[in-house]
Formats: structure tokens, C-alpha cells, sequence
């Protein structure tokens, strides 16, 4: 089974979550604080990730930036009900999902359960065998079955959320994909997302291939309708 890494200082959260991850068959490792689970997840990577955002010596965020510099784990951030803005910017950073608290047991779950069968690209029959193949849009490759992606023959690392929307939106160049279309590729049923989160990744995929090439411009932005990959 995957191996699951719970950071959070609150100890009975800590316990009350593994114990209903252990209780589902993960391995669970867990940490009282982002500076000890920044070495830990460095020494034994996990499958997924659940980092609270509030914490003594390294709070969540700057844990999710350090971590996404050498990983691209799916995570999902714990956060308080007013913590809005928080939830944008670590959308923006690479997070995956968020709960909010107080939350249930079985929600956590669920949103674990989610996360990782996207990640694990375990989608059946013609979608799965279309998604195992290596998709090539002009200088875009990408391979699921290795979760790679290039630009130009440049790596470009994405998230999980991320390369599940690129590849929606490369898989039919031209065509216009809407957000609620662009939550159905890369969002399990179970999970709820509003527009913003789907805005959000964009914007950071835009960065992210920015970073390597200046001149990127093939996600285009149909005010009121949603995105597209320039043919």
C-alpha cells in the first residue's frame, strides 16, 4: 500500500489520522514539524502528503516550497475556514487539495483515496490506454506512464492536478475546454473545486513552462468560456 506523510503539531490530529489511514492499509509516517518533515520526506519519499499549514519552525507553505523543488507528490494542505487567501497562494505554489478544518475522518480519507488513484493514473478501459500513450503537441511531450513532461526537450516538472489539465487541454488542440471540463479531467467526482483552483493551476503551469521558455503562449485564455491549447 502507499506510504502516507502527515505533518501537523496538533498531536491528536496527528493520532486521530493515522490512525484512519493505518486503519485503510497506508503506511503512515508522521511529524510534529516542517523542518523535521522537510529531512524525513527527503530520506523516504512518500506516495502522498498532507501538510498543516500552521506550524512552529517551518509552517506548511514554506514546507510545500521546499518540497516542490525536488518533488512533485501530490499534497494536500490543511487549513482553517478563514484561511482563504492561503488556500489560493498554496494552490499557486503546487498543492493538490485542501480540507479545511474541522473535517471528518472519512472526507480525509476520500480525498486521499482520490488523489492518489489520479496519480496513479488508474482510470479504466479506452481512457486508460489513451492516457498510456505518449501524447506530442509541436514541442510539447508528455508521457504518462512516466509522469514526464518537455517543452522543447526542456523538463518541465508538474504536479499531478497539473499535468492532468495539460493533458486535456493538449489532447484536442484548438478546442476550447471549459473549467468545469478541466475539473472532470483532473478531479475525482468525489472532490469539490470552484473556478479559482482550476485559474490557479493554470496560472502556474504558465509559469512553469515560462520558466524555461520566455516565449511560451500556447494556453490561451477565452474570457468567459475557459482555455485552449493554440493549435
Amino acid at each position: 500500500m502507499p506510504t502516507i506523510a502527515l505533518v501537523d503539531d496538533d498531536r491528536n490530529i496527528l493520532d486521530s489520522v493515522a490512525i484512519a489511514l493505518e486503519g485503510e492499509g497506508y503506511r503512515v509516517q508522521t511529524y510534529t514539524d516542517g523542518t523535521t518533515a522537510l529531512d524525513g520526506l527527503k530520506s523516504a519519499p512518500p506516495d502522498l502528503a498532507i501538510f498543516d499549514i500552521k506550524m512552529p519552525r517551518m509552517d506548511g507553505m514554506e514546507l510545500l516550497r521546499r518540497f516542490r523543488q525536488k518533488s512533485d507528490v501530490p499534497v494536500i494542505f490543511l487549513t482553517s475556514k478563514d484561511e482563504e487567501i492561503d488556500e489560493l497562494f498554496g494552490l499557486k505554489m503546487g498543492a493538490d487539495d485542501f480540507i479545511r478544518k474541522p473535517f471528518s475522518q472519512r472526507l480525509l480519507v476520500e480525498r486521499v483515496k482520490a488523489i492518489l488513484r489520479r496519480a496513479a493514473h488508474k482510470e479504466p478501459g479506452a481512457q486508460k490506454e489513451a492516457e498510456a500513450k505518449i501524447l506530442e503537441r509541436g514541442a510539447l511531450k508528455m508521457d504518462p506512464e512516466r509522469h514526464s513532461c518537455t517543452w522543447k526537450n526542456d523538463p518541465v516538472t508538474l504536479t499531478v492536478t497539473e499535468f492532468l489539465i495539460l493533458q486535456a487541454l493538449a489532447a484536442r488542440p484548438g478546442v476550447v475546454k471549459s473549467r468545469n471540463a478541466l475539473m472532470d479531467a483532473a478531479y475525482d467526482d468525489q472532490v469539490y473545486v470552484d473556478d479559482r483552483t482550476i485559474d490557479s493551476h493554470i496560472k502556474r503551469l504558465r509559469k512553469k513552462f515560462k520558466a524555461v521558455d520566455e516565449d511560451f503562449e500556447m494556453i490561451e485564455t477565452l474570457y468567459g468560456v475557459g482555455y485552449r491549447f493554440r493549435e
